[in-house]
């Protein structure tokens, strides 16, 4: 091979990033969430996850509830982070609009390169006045390729498919992003619309549906599926993949079972709880069994391609009358950045018995502002805001490019027994932590000794 080739398949292989997500939509029926959702997470899989996007709908909005939602977080994100945090992943950032909620988390690595994020949602209960129903989205560069992620409630009940689509085309119409080149939903790379799309099963009746559940022959009911029904005349539906429906249908259960509804209602079973995903341009479409797409055009240079691992319900849940459906997904990409926006180096021995000192550079321009802090944060945080304590970036001018700032921590704010932490470089413009220092210890200090907050040693000792 010629050197020159040889030299840029190395340099392509080596900006090669494949990336693991985890997907979850559930319709919770404003249920307090269970007590462990880690098998939800697949947190025991031997495959590393790279990103996770939780959608729920029906969170508990009434009133007072949801007012003490925004002054806190809710008891479903509180249980996602307790959860996820200390199998090192952050929560980057969330959007709800009353039931309808939307979560992003990601493994420490990834933050420099999750950028541009911004978040809509739209309401479409009530003639749009009422966020009951409606979709709720977040957008964001991952590695440079533009990501969108809709969590969508649409109307409910057999007859109202045509509405439910409706609904859709609505919510894209009208969500918004301040991105020159993705302002709406359709137009980023890669968009995963999800959630409880409310599509049923149609014209069978109970005992055909249900005989055809119990006996596992899924298959007999897709062409009665309306959604997938739905597809064979909507053109914005025939740009969406979707994996085949080989698990059960996720509504409508009695809760704390696997039962599907016995009340007097005897609402038909229906997969009501859906995934899917589209590629722009959609240029091979393959129907192979790991549903596989791949996007080219005026992108060739880096494509992306979606390839499906995982697509089923937790029947084990039972808080709510649905089921919650899992997605994973591996991402293939070439990476377009790859370099952090800044760097942020640790100096010297840190205690609480001394001030610390550390520099941040910015290597790379980017909307910069006085109101940008660097947060001490130790291994196993939350969310950005999850710190121990931070310092203002320099406070009269923005750094110029290359410039290196000295900035000090004072020892009064320093915790005072050792632990290993890290300093994150929180953007007030891009919203989200844009750099990280490596890993460093902070020592124990001699007031924690002096404090009885741990035992002095002496000559090896413990006193």
């Amino acid at each position: 091979m010629n050197p020159i080739h040889s030299l840029i398949h190395y340099c392509s292989v080596c900006l090669l990033l494949l990336s693991r997500l985890h997907m979850v939509t559930w319709n919770v029926g404003s249920a307090e969430p269970p007590a462990d959702v880690r098998s939800l997470l697949h947190l025991d899989s031997q495959q590393a996850t790279d990103l996770y996007v939780i959608g729920l709908q029906e969170v508990n909005a009434n009133p007072v509830r949801y007012i003490s939602d925004l002054i806190s977080e809710d008891s479903w994100s509180h249980l996602l982070m307790d959860t996820l945090a200390p199998m090192g992943y952050i929560k980057v950032t969330s959007v709800r609009m009353q039931g309808l909620l939307l979560i992003l988390f990601a493994k420490q690595v990834h933050l420099p390169f999750i950028r541009d994020i911004q978040s809509t949602y739209t309401r479409t209960g009530l003639f749009g006045y009422w966020g009951n129903k409606g979709g709720v989205s977040v957008r964001f560069s991952f590695y440079g390729h533009m990501l969108c992620f809709l969590n969508c409630h649409l109307a409910a009940h057999m007859n109202y498919a045509l509405q439910r689509m409706d609904e859709f085309e609505y919510i894209l119409d009208m969500q918004d992003f301040d991105m020159y080149n993705t302002p709406q939903v359709l137009d980023h790379k890669v968009v995963f619309w999800f959630g409880d799309l409310n599509f049923r099963i149609a014209d069978h009746g109970m005992h055909f549906l249900r005989s055809s559940i119990n006996n596992g022959r899924f298959n007999l009911l897709w062409n009665r599926d309306q959604l997938t029904m739905m597809k064979k005349k909507e053109a914005i539906l025939q740009e969406f993949e979707e994996g085949l429906l080989c698990f059960k249908p996720t509504y409508k259960f009695d809760r704390f079972s696997e039962t599907y509804d016995t009340s007097g209602k005897k609402r038909k079973p229906a997969w009501t709880d859906r995934i899917l995903w589209r590629i722009k341009p959609k240029a091979i479409d393959t129907e192979d069994e790991n549903r596989s797409t791949t996007s080219s055009a005026d992108d060739d240079e880096y494509p992306i391609k979606v390839t499906q691992g995982t697509y089923t319900c937790d029947v084990s849940y039972g808080v709510s009358d649905h089921k919650p459906v899992i997605g994973t997904f591996n991402l293939e990409m070439r990476k377009k950045v790859e370099t952090p926006l800044v760097t942020l180096t640790v100096e010297g021995r840190w205690s609480a018995d001394e001030d610390a000192t550390f520099t941040y550079t910015i290597l790379e321009n980017f909307e910069s502002s006085t109101w940008d802090w660097i947060g001490l944060y130790k291994i196993g945080f939350k969310s950005a805001s999850d710190y121990s304590t931070f310092a203002w970036v320099k406070d009269d001018e923005i750094a110029a490019n290359g410039e290196v700032v000295t900035v000090q921590m004072s020892k009064s704010e320093l915790p005072l027994l050792a632990g290993d932490y890290v300093l994150g470089y929180y953007s007030t413009n891009m919203q989200t932590l844009i750099a990280f220092s490596p890993t460093f210890q902070i020592l124990e200090s001699q007031q924690a000794v002096m404090e009885g907050l741990v035992p002095e040693n002496i000559n090896g000792h413990e006193k």
